[in-house]
């Protein structure tokens, strides 16, 4: 699947907020030390921002996504990882926000796989120390980005 890049620049642009006090806000491309703190505390060094809403980048009925997201809390739960609540926002207001979860601790390969199992096309990883990643996932070719 190809994502154009009009997409994939939305993608860029999203906040991507970890509910908590205080909230902490994920930007594509900088480093946080907000994150590597949580990081450091849970005793971890990655985690993926996933949400389970809105596969493929279609509209779903919020119910669909709620049941999508408590599957992909769950799913990860049960894996033993620690997971935070958030949401994906667009700062333009263009897209609704989605809900979305934290997984601490996971491995890129992992993250990645389980963005595809929840039909995503994307997905935000974590490497502490680092800028936070977008990870386009795509069957076949992958789509060039501007991160490369």
């Amino acid at each position: 699947m190809w994502l154009d890049a009009a997409l994939i620049e939305a993608y860029q642009r999203a906040l991507y907020v970890v509910f908590g006090e205080p909230e902490l806000v994920i930007r594509i491309g900088e480093p946080n030390a907000d994150l590597d703190a949580l990081l450091e505390a849970e005793g971890a060094a990655t985690a993926a921002f996933v949400t389970a809403a809105n596969p493929h980048g279609r509209f779903a009925a919020q119910m669909e996504n709620e049941v999508a997201v408590a599957a992909l809390r769950q799913s990860q739960a049960d894996a033993g990882y620690a997971c935070r609540s958030g949401q994906g926002l667009d700062p333009r207001g263009e897209w609704p926000a989605e809900p979305s979860v934290l997984v601490v601790g996971i491995a890129r390969a992992d993250a990645e796989a389980l963005g595809r199992a929840f039909e995503q096309n994307a997905i935000v990883f974590v490497d502490k120390g680092k800028a936070p990643e977008l990870v386009v996932l795509c069957s076949g070719r992958r789509a060039p980005t501007n991160l490369e």
